[in-house]
C-alpha cells in the first residue's frame, strides 16, 4: 500500500510538472514555430476592426497586430484574426487560442487582476458617451432621466452607466445585448432612447447609420476608457515583444521616421537613437529574441503611430476624429503617447 501511494504521488508530481511546463511554454517560441500570430479581435468596430469590401480586415487594432507580425517575421501578413464575442475575449487568451487581445478593450483593475491577462500599453485614450436621435430633443445626458439605453453586456460601459445613473439619480433603464450589431440595430429601430459606448465607437456606429445626420453624440464624457493590448499573464518574454513593438511605432513618430522615409533614415540618419531603433547599431534586439531589423520592419510594413491613427480613425477616415488636443497626441504636443527609451 505504501509503495502504491509513493508511486501515485510520484505520478501526480510528474503530471503537475508537465502541466506547469505546458503552461509556461513561451508564446514567442510557439508563434515562431506556428509561423503566424493569432490576434483576438471583435466582430466589427469600424476604425478599429472591420472587413472592407475585399473581405480584408482593417482598422487600428488590426494594424497593431500586423505590427507584431512584422516584428517577429518581417511580414505583416503573418497574422490570423480571430473575431470573438465579448464573453469569449478573456478565455481565448487564457486558453492559448489567441496570442494578443486587441479589440478596443478597456484596461480595468478587475480585468488585469482577475482574468488571467496582463495589459501592456494604451494605444487609444477614449471615454464613454451617449448617442441619441436629434428629434428626441435631448441636449445633455442629464436629460435622460428614465430613458432606455442600449448597451453591450459584459463591458465596462454597462458598469459605468449603472454608476452614472445612480450618482445622478437618473433612473436610466438599460437594455442589454451580447452582440454589438444587434444592439445597434435595436437603437436605429427606435427600440431604445439612447445608445452608449466609447465615443470612438459611437462615431463609428453613427457613420454606419441609415441616416447619420439624424443622430447626435451628447457632449458629456462619463468615464476614462484606456483601450489597451493584453496577453496571457506571466509571459514576460512575449509581453516584451508586444509592448516594445508599440513603443517603436510611437518612437518612430517622435523622431520623424515613417513608412515613406524609413529606408532613407536607416541609411543616412546620424541620430544614435534612430540608429539603435532601426537596428543600424547596438543589439537591442537580442533581449527580445527578434531579428536585428525588427523595428525597421514594423515601420516599413505598418507605419508609425501617427500613420496608423490617421488612416484608421483620423480626420480623413470614416470616423473623422481630430487628434489635436486629445490625449492621443504625442507627449511633445501635450498628449500621453510617450515611448520609453531605446537604449
Amino acid at each position: 500500500m505504501k509503495k502504491f501511494s509513493m508511486a501515485l504521488a510520484a505520478t501526480t508530481t510528474l503530471l503537475a510538472a508537465n502541466s506547469y511546463a505546458a503552461d509556461t511554454t513561451s508564446t514567442l517560441d510557439a508563434v515562431k514555430e506556428r509561423g503566424y500570430v493569432n490576434c483576438v479581435i471583435g466582430n466589427s468596430f469600424p476604425g478599429f476592426y472591420s472587413l472592407n469590401k475585399a473581405g480584408e480586415w482593417q482598422g487600428m487594432d488590426i494594424d497593431m497586430c500586423r505590427s507584431v507580425a512584422s516584428a517577429v517575421f518581417g511580414d505583416a501578413s503573418k497574422v490570423k484574426f480571430l473575431p470573438v464575442q465579448w464573453a469569449q475575449s478573456f478565455t481565448s487568451i487564457k486558453s492559448g487560442k489567441g496570442d494578443i487581445l486587441s479589440k478596443g478593450m478597456t484596461w480595468t483593475l478587475s480585468r488585469d487582476a482577475a482574468q488571467g491577462l496582463d495589459f501592456l500599453d494604451t494605444y487609444f485614450y477614449d471615454g464613454q458617451g451617449f448617442m441619441v436621435r436629434k428629434d428626441l430633443g435631448v441636449k445633455s445626458v442629464k436629460e435622460l432621466n428614465g430613458a432606455t439605453v442600449c448597451v453591450l453586456t459584459g463591458t465596462s460601459s454597462e458598469l459605468n452607466i449603472a454608476d452614472y445613473s445612480r450618482a445622478n439619480n437618473l433612473d436610466i433603464k438599460t437594455v442589454v445585448f451580447d452582440d454589438s450589431s444587434v444592439r445597434n440595430t435595436a437603437f436605429f429601430n427606435n427600440n431604445c432612447d439612447a445608445l452608449t459606448n466609447d465615443k470612438s465607437g459611437l462615431a463609428a456606429q453613427r457613420s454606419a447609420a441609415p441616416n447619420p445626420d439624424d443622430y447626435m453624440i451628447l457632449p458629456e464624457t462619463i468615464s476614462k476608457e484606456a483601450l489597451s493590448f493584453a496577453v496571457k499573464q506571466n509571459d514576460s518574454e512575449w509581453a516584451n515583444v508586444v509592448k516594445w513593438t508599440f513603443a517603436a511605432m510611437v518612437a518612430a513618430e517622435e523622431f520623424g521616421v515613417n513608412s515613406q522615409n524609413v529606408e532613407k533614415m536607416r541609411d543616412e540618419s546620424q541620430s544614435p537613437v534612430v540608429r539603435r531603433l532601426l537596428g543600424v547599431e547596438g543589439d537591442l534586439n537580442a533581449g527580445l529574441g527578434l531579428p536585428k531589423d525588427w523595428a525597421y520592419q514594423v515601420i516599413k510594413n505598418v507605419g508609425n503611430y501617427g500613420e496608423v491613427y490617421e488612416r484608421n480613425v483620423g480626420t480623413d477616415s470614416v470616423l473623422g476624429l481630430d487628434r489635436k488636443g486629445t490625449l492621443n497626441e504625442l507627449w511633445t504636443n501635450g498628449g500621453l503617447m510617450y515611448a520609453k527609451s531605446f537604449r
